[in-house]
């Protein structure tokens, strides 16, 4: 979550892309340089420990755009392949 959190943050859409499911990732990942990532806090966890394979986390994300503040909150899934773990989808996340 970190991870695809900061390459948002340096506009890496080649690591989201990397870290994205193959089963549900698009066929490119764009990212929009307007937007200026301010802040992460991840609000609660389920699994995704070392003997986990799934995980879910929820999070806000603050940023800026056009001189205007939001958030982003999601409730995403992960799923770890040889290792790795993978962005698998998310839900806007109504509880945060």
């Amino acid at each position: 979550m970190r991870s695809r959190y900061t390459a948002f943050v340096r506009g890496d859409a080649r690591h989201l892309w990397r870290t994205w499911h193959p089963r549900t990732r698009p066929d490119e990942v764009e990212v929009d340089s307007r937007m200026a990532w301010t802040g992460l806090e991840v609000v609660g966890v389920v699994a995704g420990g070392p003997a986990d394979d799934t995980g879910e986390v929820r999070f806000r994300a603050t940023y800026s755009t056009d001189g205007r503040a939001g958030t982003l909150s999601e409730h995403s899934r992960f799923e770890r392949r040889g290792g790795r773990w993978f962005y698998v989808d998310g839900d806007p996340d109504e509880e945060s």
